[in-house]
């Protein structure tokens, strides 16, 4: 059996980029929905023959079905964790849901509430000899069903064969980026970094005491703790002073561990569209102020939402470029996300700006270190950044200007990025090239 899903939007549209073409790989817009509740920020609604331009042809495996919420003034309960959603109406959403399961001849196996962008999810699993894009198709078309999507896998951009040698003396950032003169104007205090990534070793020296909570969204529970989300962790708020290992971009900074990724192998971390939207739709409820998406893959329309949900709320969204897909893949495509390269990947994408992450000592698992490249650990330097910035007094609002250096003004001048406005050279005697920055 295969996995889609299904889900129900309360918005009266899905949105639509310049080009007229649809976000969303795999996404089936409903021939004729339920009529949604108005949004006069909504966008007009996809067509059929938009949305299925996006879709693949794979067999089995689940789809995601969205239902409407009604409005939020009408729903009895509005609590995130465990019992968000309205009860009375969630239960009615279900047996309709359960009802568009059977006709489809498809297996309901999970249903998650997502209020901020005012839809149920259901997931629905697909019979082996059956394409899930057919499937999508099928639901989308029947009555009260707001779209119908594929569940897309995502990569966490870890370069291959990366290194696990003992922690070389040096991080690269702390000569590139003039870390301890950064330190001297902020260090992150008090402000909430999501992690939406594998589990996190929260009793490694370097990230004991580092996490306000950790949830688990991922379809498989974590055996142990995962290399790829602890390194990232260690690289953004590793501890500060206590003797061992490395110092974070952001030692003071809280995070956020929302395990939505998990590890198939020592070099492949992979996550999906259902556990992604789940994690990015809890970093949003409990406050976060910067979301690190370590990954990459092909466009969601479910994230797609959800992501312009949270960019509109003021939320800093920072991930990793996937040099393997055009544009950079997504999310790191998508409008308002800084998306960050590492500056050993070749030519970066397009919009991305580029940061240290080749030969990064970091945090492992049990309790050591090693060394890592890839653009995941690039965005989560930039991650680590951004909570400096945002820890600065006074506060900084969205969106944030990045001050960039060299010829195609991609690489990050950490110092003039952080640096009040007329503060002059904060970093020794400024960047080490001379060259002036270029806020972006």
């Amino acid at each position: 059996m295969g996995r889609i899903v299904v889900a129900a939007t309360a918005f009266a549209a899905l949105p639509a980029h310049a080009d007229g073409a649809w976000a969303g790989e795999g996404v089936v817009a409903p021939a004729q929905a339920a009529t949604p509740v108005a949004d006069p920020a909504s966008p007009a609604a996809p067509s059929q023959a938009a949305a299925a331009a996006y879709a693949t042809h794979a067999t089995g495996g689940h789809i995601l079905v969205l239902l409407a919420m009604p409005p939020p003034h009408l729903r009895v309960g509005r609590d995130y964790a465990g019992s968000y959603g309205d009860g009375p109406g969630l239960a009615a959403r279900r047996r309709q849901a359960a009802s568009i399961a059977r006709r489809a001849g498809l297996v309901l196996t999970e249903d998650w509430p997502m209020p901020l962008i005012g839809v149920d999810c259901f997931v629905m699993s697909v019979p082996a000899e059956r394409s899930t894009l057919g499937a999508s198709t099928e639901v989308a078309a029947m009555a009260g069903v707001a779209w119908a999507q594929p569940v897309r896998q995502f990569l966490a951009q870890s370069a291959a064969g990366a290194r696990t040698d003992p922690l070389f003396q040096a991080q690269p950032a702390a000569v590139s980026w003039h870390l301890a003169d950064l330190h001297r104007l902020a260090d992150g205090r008090g402000v909430r970094i999501a992690v939406i990534d594998s589990e996190i070793d929260a009793r490694h020296p370097d990230l004991r005491g580092q996490l306000d909570v950790q949830l688990d969204f991922a379809p498989q529970p974590a055996r142990r703790p995962e290399r790829h989300g602890t390194a990232v962790a260690a690289i953004i708020a590793a501890v500060s002073g206590n003797g061992v290992g490395i110092v974070g971009v952001a030692p003071r900074a809280r995070l956020l561990g929302l395990r939505a990724c998990w590890e198939q192998s020592a070099q492949t971390t992979v996550c999906d569209s259902l556990s992604l939207a789940k994690a990015l739709h809890a970093a949003v409820d409990r406050g976060a102020k910067v979301v690190n998406m370590s990954l990459g893959g092909p466009r969601d329309l479910l994230l797609e939402r959800l992501l312009g949900a949270a960019l509109n709320r003021g939320v800093t969204v920072v991930a990793a470029t996937d040099p393997g897909r055009v544009g950079g893949g997504f999310p790191a495509s998508h409008a308002g996300v800084i998306a960050v390269s590492d500056s050993a990947s070749g030519r970066p994408a397009e919009r991305a700006y580029v940061a240290p992450g080749r030969g990064v000592p970091t945090a492992t698992g049990k309790g050591g270190w090693g060394i890592v490249s890839g653009s995941s650990y690039a965005a989560a330097h930039v991650s680590g950044l951004m909570a400096l910035v945002r820890s600065r007094s006074p506060p900084v609002r969205p969106p944030i200007r990045l001050a960039t250096l060299g010829p195609e003004r991609q690489v990050i001048d950490s110092c003039a990025t952080l640096a009040p406005a007329g503060a002059g050279c904060v970093c020794g005697c400024g960047p080490a090239s001379g060259m002036p920055e270029s806020p972006r």
